[in-house]
């Protein structure tokens, strides 16, 4: 079967060192990404200020947001 799980879910914007930075890290959807903080988010390598903007935004239109305690 496929492996491909909610990839459509993450924003389409974002830039190819960031989603590989994701999938590295097996954040694979906006909910995995709301259970960081924006600085755990920061600390993963290839994901820049931009791409936490992206996400942040996206995330506030699915009605989540990143964990609290920076």
């Amino acid at each position: 079967m496929s492996q491909h799980v909610e990839q459509n879910d993450l924003p389409s914007g974002l830039a190819k060192p960031a989603q590989r930075a994701l999938a590295g890290a097996g954040l694979r959807s906006m909910a995995d990404i709301s259970n960081l903080s924006e600085s755990e988010l920061s600390g993963l390598h290839g994901i820049g200020p931009k791409a936490v903007d992206l996400l942040r935004q996206a995330m506030k239109s699915k009605g989540l947001a990143f964990k609290s305690g920076k």
